[in-house]
């Protein structure tokens, strides 16, 4: 695993003095994601590289914005579990600007969004994670983008049992969700580097 991430690491810019460089790892649900970042991030540690993590789905709305809005399961699930427009303006679009972020963090226990501050070192590796980060309000804001390609079944198998048992989730809301990415954002060729996962 270390030469793989040594040799993933060289396709992305350099962190240089000075630099704050923005990496999107991009991936359906259960496509291994998060395992990636903790290994770059162990990785860059020991290189003595800054790094800043942001897990998208910390940032969902409230569930009365985004379940039984009157829409498609799959359409809530795509447009409505964040508030697109309000992450690019305050987070996306701040991510080189400044060195502190002012985001709403959902918390899941209570069901309510709180304003938390995140610190962005000048000189650092920012990495951002999650589903459909190539959607169009957001890809320009990346520096590089690698999509961890995982197929439906491979994937399904890594939920847990009581996510299994209630697969007309997964049907009406999130695989029709990532149908319409895949169609309509083509993320396998926007990528810079697709992994095989």
């Amino acid at each position: 695993m270390e030469d793989k991430i040594t040799t993933l690491l060289k396709n992305i810019p350099k962190v240089e003095k000075g630099k704050k460089v923005v990496l999107g790892i991009d991936g359906l649900s259960r496509s291994g994601k998060t395992t990636l970042v903790r290994n770059i991030e162990e990785h860059i540690q020991e290189k003595d590289i800054f790094s800043c993590v942001l897990h998208i789905d910390d940032y969902i709305v409230e569930r009365e914005r985004r379940y039984s809005t009157g829409n498609e399961e799959w359409y809530e699930y795509y447009n409505l579990q964040w508030d697109v427009e309000w992450l690019k303006e305050n987070l996306f679009k701040r991510l080189k600007e400044s060195n502190e972020l002012k985001l709403l963090t959902y918390d899941y226990n209570s069901d309510s969004q709180k304003l938390c501050s995140v610190k962005v070192p000048d000189t650092c590796l920012i990495i951002i994670e999650g589903v459909f980060l190539q959607r169009k309000e957001w890809r320009n804001y990346f520096d590089f983008i690698i999509f961890l390609n995982c197929i439906r079944e491979e994937r399904f198998k890594r939920e847990s049992v009581d996510s299994q048992n209630n697969i007309e989730k997964f049907e009406k809301r999130y695989w029709k969700a990532e149908d319409y990415y895949m169609k309509t954002v083509s993320p396998i060729e926007q990528a810079d580097l697709v992994i095989q996962n």
